[in-house]
Formats: structure tokens, C-alpha cells, sequence
């Protein structure tokens, strides 16, 4: 999913205010279990939109015998 700057706004103003549920503007409710959890998908919201990605890479290996 592509976040937007007006869901990175909604999810800080929820923060701000102290709420657990969401409305992004494409009409998805979410209600977020923890501030925790909230700030953990707003970090993951502001590194998309500055076009940083995660750079763990995995390496998968099949060996025959």
C-alpha cells in the first residue's frame, strides 16, 4: 500500500489527540491496538514517504543433495 501525506497527518493527529482509531481518507478505519504500535507504522509512513527503504535483505538457498 502507498501511504500519503494526508495518512501520515491523520495517524500524528490521532496520536496527538490520544485516540486509538484512525480514518484514513480513502475511508479505511483502523483501530490500533497500541501507541506503540501507532508510532511503529507512523515511522513506517515517514521513511516511504522520504523514499528510505528497510535494507535488511534475506538470501534464500536450495540445495539438492
Amino acid at each position: 500500500m502507498a501511504w500519503t501525506e494526508a495518512d501520515r497527518n491523520a495517524l500524528r493527529e490521532a496520536i496527538v489527540l490520544g485516540a486509538s482509531k484512525v480514518r484514513y481518507a480513502d475511508g479505511r478505519e483502523v483501530t490500533y491496538r497500541s501507541l506503540e504500535e501507532m508510532r511503529s507504522i507512523l515511522r513506517q509512513i515517514e521513511d516511504e514517504l522520504a523514499g528510505r527503504r528497510d535494507e535488511r535483505t534475506s538470501v534464500v538457498a536450495h540445495l539438492r543433495w
